[in-house]
């Protein structure tokens, strides 16, 4: 699995800015050690931005599959993927998903998707699935960092929730570059995707001994959070959010965060 890391120094190669060209926002992001990371570089580009690609996380399969159950909920691309390169199929379950790109893949991989909340978290797929479960098993497959606010709340909607662990999500152990270019106040903004990707970018930043400098650091640059949770996490933490998108998907935190950072 690539590590990602796609970001270029200032002054490197032809993506040096000509002198009179305006400098473009360097822009930390922190999306898994895979293609997304790629992705995600490769679309703050086209915004105009320098991208710092930084991934936080790894993934790490358990070989688990998602469990039969009358109703089935799946959280993230990646869950859907490793389910379906497992040979698991949902068979005539209620499938259940986060949000689009979690359905675009439910669908490439040749399955039917009956249920995609109007909100793409754990409280939006609560509110989607409560008038329907009451009395029903409901199997959740995801990682080892699912939120409890999805199983608290199938409880309390009457469902007899169950949990399988996919993947398990570790940070990279050379995460840390956007740590050390926040702390030296050479961070224009920062994109964080989840409320790990901001605990394990402070943890690199603590290994570093630069914590308390990478807090300042971003208190002068754009701190975006793809949506509510995240953004609590980051202020619990000492990082003051600027930007949260209306729609939680990294297209829309990548351009909120460029606009601000460009403003």
């Amino acid at each position: 699995m690539s590590d990602g890391d796609t970001s270029d120094t200032p002054g490197d190669g032809d993506d040096a800015p000509e002198v009179g060209d305006a400098p473009r926002p360097r822009v930390a992001v922190f999306r898994p050690a895979d293609e997304r990371i790629d992705d995600a570089a490769a679309l703050l580009e086209s915004l105009g931005a320098e991208p710092v690609a930084d991934p936080m996380l790894a993934v790490e399969p358990t070989g688990a599959v998602p469990r039969e159950a009358p109703f089935v909920v799946l959280t993230s691309k990646t869950g859907v993927e490793l389910a379906a390169e497992a040979g698991w199929d949902p068979g005539d379950a209620t499938l259940a998903v986060i949000g689009p790109a979690t359905a675009d893949a439910a669908r490439e991989a040749g399955w039917t998707v009956d249920v995609v909340p109007d909100e793409y978290t754990s409280a939006g797929l609560v509110a989607a699935l409560a008038d329907r479960v009451a009395g029903e098993r409901v199997e959740v497959a995801r990682s080892d960092h699912g939120s409890d606010v999805l199983l608290d709340g199938l409880r309390e909607a009457g469902a007899e929730p169950t949990e399988t662990v996919l993947y398990r999500l570790t940070r990279p152990s050379e995460a840390g570059e956007s740590a050390e270019l926040a702390a030296a106040g050479e961070l224009d903004a920062a994109a964080f995707t989840s409320s790990l990707t901001v605990e394990h970018f402070l943890d690199a930043a603590a290994e570093r001994g630069v914590r308390d400098a990478v807090i300042g650091g971003l208190d002068s640059a754009i701190v975006g959070a793809i949506g509510a949770p995240t953004a609590e996490t980051a202020a619990d933490r000492g990082i003051d959010v600027d930007v949260v998108p209306d729609d939680a998907e990294f297209d829309a935190l990548a351009t909120a965060v460029v606009d601000a950072a460009t403003e």
